[in-house]
């Protein structure tokens, strides 16, 4: 992830899915600072780090590439989140594992024992599940594709449903 500074003035958009309302917050240079199946713009700024955070969010009708992408991902290009640009702080751990995550290919979920081993810490499963909860850019840093020992679905900030249905469309497609 980019270590550039705190940005005050972001940039928000809002794309209908299949599975409903999209929303994305990007920073002045276009990064997506956060991202998820919501309408609401406040369910996103409290996911964004503190160090981040912008004092400011202004409504557009779409951002660019990262819309495009949003709405060439739904329509079956899966691979069109992969290379717009992030930023997110955490730990050392949590940022190398963010990054990591962005290599897990569509329609290929892994298991959080999975992760946390392609993270390079495979004894430390709990953190690399405690990546997947706080990662802020869901779809540009697909956290929906990993799940629990067994195949279960687990958890998902948007929903299970969200999530099951972003499976599907990536194992149809």
């Amino acid at each position: 992830m980019s270590t550039a500074t705190r940005s005050t003035t972001a940039s928000t958009a809002t794309v209908e899915t299949p599975i409903g309302p999209f929303t994305a917050i990007t920073a002045e240079d276009g990064v997506v600072l956060a991202s998820g199946w919501t309408g609401a713009v406040d369910d996103l700024l409290v996911v964004i780090s503190p160090a981040l955070r912008p004092t400011e969010v202004t409504p557009r009708a779409e951002l660019g590439a990262v819309t495009r992408a949003v709405r060439d991902y739904h329509a079956g290009q899966l691979d069109a989140a992969a290379e717009v640009p992030v930023r997110q702080r955490g730990g050392e751990f949590m940022e190398h594992a963010w990054t990591m995550l962005r290599t897990v290919p569509a329609g290929k979920p892994v298991t959080y024992a999975d992760y946390a081993t392609l993270s390079g810490r495979p004894q430390a499963i709990r953190a690399a599940a405690s990546a997947c909860a706080r990662n802020a850019a869901a779809l540009f840093v697909p956290c929906h594709r990993v799940l629990r020992t067994g195949g279960g679905i687990g958890g998902f900030r948007w929903g299970v449903e969200a999530k099951r249905w972003l499976l599907d469309h990536e194992d149809r497609v």
